[in-house]
């Protein structure tokens, strides 16, 4: 079996980097493939505001924040992105997207194109959107107010979900058995440490999903897809030589959250760093709308950074939100390249 189905991950992941206008924009993707993004996650860079989502199950100019736990909204005049294009999207004129010379940076994944299906495999119908090759599917429900089942469409099961409430407030739950075996969660807008969750485990057809409200709701499921994703965990050992996590790719993008403290959700990629490889200096965080860099519990330049390496990335600081003694870490990340390519040859990394 060939090590990965993805050779070129720039077909389902793209980071792009942009100034705003004060007016409206077109962003367009710079990577080796045209990808029309289904789901947008904006974060201004030079300024303080918020991290904003958007994704083509909900529709466009619906934002939601991962640092608030507001309501959808239609960005209250602070901006959203307008459009999803085939190979980028479009902004319209605020700070959550597109502040006059402010800077920005737009992580893109894409889905099935906006296109969704019914799912009524679950106690509770949904309407799935899936990219069963890139192990991720985003679907929309109601919650009846019980614990419940939700179809989610991937074919097989997935390693994390993160769910969101649209028309009321709540936070992002993100909802994983990759702690311990049994479900915990953290909230992506928080950076309160892990708990233990009374779900069951998400089997290959459905997740389960209380609200105690009925309310409706939106949730990404993520799965490990070799050579292009994982999702796993890794052990702080408090020092500068820190913790090698690997992925079995370079990552182009790497999320990292301290499950036994709190500490923020920091966020890197290569887009960001050029100059910096294989050092990543350059970090923004989910739970806080503050610019690069500025967020009192990460640090500037010198502090939480790692290396993103051929097959991973490593530790390389000796600070709480990436490399605590003794706590284990939870991150996500998402290829530049996978390590070897569907054929068995290498690819260049460091």
């Amino acid at each position: 079996m060939a090590y990965t189905n993805i050779d070129d991950p720039s077909a389902y992941f793209q980071t792009a980097l942009y100034t705003g206008n004060g007016s409206s924009q077109s962003i367009t993707n710079d990577g080796n493939s045209d990808m029309q993004p289904d789901w947008v996650w904006v974060k201004s860079r030079s300024i303080a505001y918020h991290n904003v989502v958007f994704d083509s199950s909900r529709g466009v100019n619906q934002r939601l924040s991962t640092n608030l736990t507001a309501a959808e909204d239609t960005g209250g005049g602070y901006g959203t992105v307008s459009a999803f294009n085939s190979d980028g999207f479009s902004v319209s004129s605020g700070a959550n997207t597109n502040n006059n010379s402010a800077t920005y940076v737009g992580w893109q994944w894409k889905v099935n194109g906006g296109t969704t299906s019914s799912n009524t495999t679950g106690g509770l119908n949904s309407t799935v959107q899936v990219n069963a090759t890139a192990g991720i599917s985003m679907f929309t429900f109601t919650a009846d107010g019980t614990a419940n089942t939700i179809g989610h469409g991937l074919g097989s099961k997935p390693d994390l979900v993160i769910f969101k409430s649209r028309n009321v407030g709540g936070g992002f739950l993100m909802a994983t058995d990759l702690l311990d075996g049994g479900m915990d969660y953290l909230y992506l807008n928080l950076a309160n440490a892990a708990a233990s969750l009374p779900y069951a485990v998400p089997t290959s057809t459905v997740v389960e999903y209380n609200d105690n409200n009925t309310n409706t709701q939106i949730a990404y499921a993520f799965k490990n897809i070799q050579g292009y994703s994982k999702f796993g965990t890794y052990y702080g050992n408090g020092i500068s030589d820190g913790t090698f996590a690997y992925c079995g790719f370079k990552p182009a993008w790497v999320m990292i959250k301290n499950t036994g403290s709190s500490e923020p959700w920091v966020i890197f990629d290569t887009k960001r760093d050029p100059y910096h490889q294989p050092d990543a200096h350059n970090k923004l965080v989910a739970n806080s709308s503050d610019g690069e860099n500025a967020h009192s519990a990460t640090g500037g330049s010198g502090y939480n950074n790692i290396d993103i390496l051929s097959t991973g990335f490593k530790v390389v600081t000796n600070n709480g939100a990436t490399n605590e003694s003794g706590k284990r870490f939870l991150f996500m990340a998402f290829a530049e390249s996978p390590f070897v390519s569907s054929e068995g040859i290498p690819t260049t990394g460091r």
